[in-house]
Parts: C-alpha cells; sequence; structure tokens
C-alpha cells in the first residue's frame, strides 16, 4: 500500500508506477488539459493518464512541459484506440500518440479494449515498442479474464498493468484476483463511478467519522485495497482534495462495508459486449 501521494507500485517488471495518479478522460485539449495537468503535477501527482481516443494529448504534454517537473520523475501512460489496433496500425498510432504528446519515450502503453480478432496482433507490436525501449512497460485496459488467459497462452512479456472500472458497485473480485496470482497490477479507472457513488449512504456515513469526504473515502479504499487509482478532475482544489488521503486510515470493518456494496454496475460499456 502507498504511503503518499508519490509513493509507487513495482510493476511485474521491475518498474516503479505512482500508485496515485490524474485520469483525463473527456478532458477538452488545448488550456483545460493544460492547466489540469499542470495542476496535478505542481501538487506532487507524477502519474498522468491519457489516450489517443481522449484526443488531448497534445495540451497533456504541453502541461507536462509548462510544469516544469523534470521529464524522468513523470509516469506517462497513454492507449491504442479500437481502429488503431493490429500490428503495424499501434506502431503508427504510437508515433502519433508520442508526437502529440511531445515525449521520446511512454512510461506505459495500453491497449485500450480487447477488439477480439486483433488484440493478440496489437500486443506484438506492444511487445517490441517495449523491447526497443520506446515504453518502460505494457499493459492492458478492460480485459476480462478470457482476454487475459487468451492472450498469456501467447505472449512473450506479461502484461504490467489491467486497467478497468473499478469502484464499489463493481469490484469485479474475480477479475482482481486472477490479476494478483499472476502479478498484474489491477488499475481503476472512473473509480468515483463518475460520481455517481458520492451520495452513497454507507460511503457518506464512513466519510462523516474520518471528516473527508465521499471520494476521499472511495480513493482510500482503492489504494488500502492495492489498487492503483486515477480520478477525474479539472478544477485544481477537486485535484488537491481528491489527493488529500494520506492523513486516514479505514479500518477492516470500513473496507468491508464498501466493499459489499458491489452490484456489477458499470458506468461504461462491458468488455464482452462493448461496440469497436
Amino acid at each position: 500500500m502507498i504511503n503518499s501521494l508519490q509513493d509507487t507500485v513495482t510493476l511485474n517488471n521491475g518498474v516503479k508506477m505512482p500508485g496515485f495518479g490524474l485520469g483525463v478522460y473527456k478532458v477538452e485539449d488545448g488550456e483545460v488539459a493544460t492547466e489540469a495537468v499542470k495542476a496535478a503535477l505542481n501538487y506532487g501527482y507524477r502519474s498522468i493518464d491519457t489516450a489517443s481516443f481522449y484526443e488531448n494529448e497534445t495540451g497533456v504534454g504541453e502541461g507536462i512541459r509548462q510544469s516544469g517537473i523534470p521529464r524522468e520523475e513523470i509516469f506517462v501512460t497513454s492507449k491504442v484506440w479500437n481502429d488503431e489496433q493490429g500490428y503495424d496500425n499501434t506502431l503508427k498510432a504510437f508515433e502519433s500518440s508520442l508526437k502529440k504528446l511531445g515525449l521520446d519515450y511512454l512510461d506505459l502503453y495500453l491497449i485500450h479494449w480487447p477488439v477480439s480478432g486483433k488484440f493478440k496482433d496489437t500486443w506484438r507490436a506492444m511487445e517490441k515498442l517495449y523491447e526497443d525501449g520506446k515504453v518502460k512497460s505494457i499493459g492492458v485496459s478492460n480485459f476480462h479474464v478470457q482476454h487475459l488467459e487468451s492472450l498469456l497462452a501467447d505472449c512473450d512479456v506479461r502484461p504490467a498493468i489491467n486497467q478497468v472500472e473499478h469502484h464499489p458497485h463493481l469490484t469485479q473480485p474475480e477479475l482482481k484476483s486472477f490479476c494478483e496470482d499472476r502479478s498484474i497490477q489491477l488499475e481503476a479507472w472512473s473509480p468515483l463511478k463518475r460520481g455517481g457513488l458520492l451520495d452513497e449512504p454507507t460511503i457518506v456515513e464512513i466519510a462523516e467519522k474520518y471528516n473527508k469526504s465521499a471520494a476521499q473515502v472511495i480513493l482510500r479504499w482503492d489504494i488500502q485495497t492495492n489498487v492503483i487509482t486515477i480520478p477525474k478532475s479539472v478544477k485544481e482544489h477537486r485535484i488537491i482534495e481528491n489527493a488529500n488521503i494520506f492523513d486516514f486510515s479505514l479500518t477492516e470493518e470500513d473496507i468491508e462495508r464498501i466493499s459489499g456494496l458491489n452490484i456489477n454496475d458499470r458506468s461504461g460499456g462491458n468488455p464482452d459486449s462493448f461496440d469497436v
């Protein structure tokens, strides 16, 4: 478990990744993205998660540069989108993301969704990027157990990360256990269920006990259950508030109550039925 904003989790290839970061899904490109990234980095965040699909890599890269934080201190993630998959297309998509970000390398590159019939060829391209030193770690996003089993049967490099929708209404315990048994780190996108959990009575009650917000309790639950989390915000005060979770600890009973809220309810697509 991490104990500060800049603490890291060691991935299965030895790379150290911050256990808490900023997500920028649906953040407008340009000044909005730049200012959000800059605010996060200036406060002490060291992990930024974007994707080609988000169409804000240019603004994210500008925020990184304007922050003045040395590049080697920042962990940058991007992802290859569904219509960019396949071996050759993935290599091109990576170079495009790198150019938009204005970076020489990525710290983590993910397959955004398990596109049937393509994700294995996509993974071969990811392995080449990794072997060539253009990315420090590679992983997947939105992969169910069956997708991981299929990939692990053929891959040379095991995924370091599986980034999935994960929050108290969608805990995915079987997937989490599968990943833990194979040293694949689980990472949560939409950890607050796009705001849909902030009025959940159990979470509100626990938050009142610690004089914290519902969001802080959920994010604390993430890190105490060893899940990397990347809440999104464009407001500086919220970016700061989200990260102010290292001065209290949830009890085992709190964690069990929060985990017990699982109803397998998604705010995003299901990897088994999403449209490519």
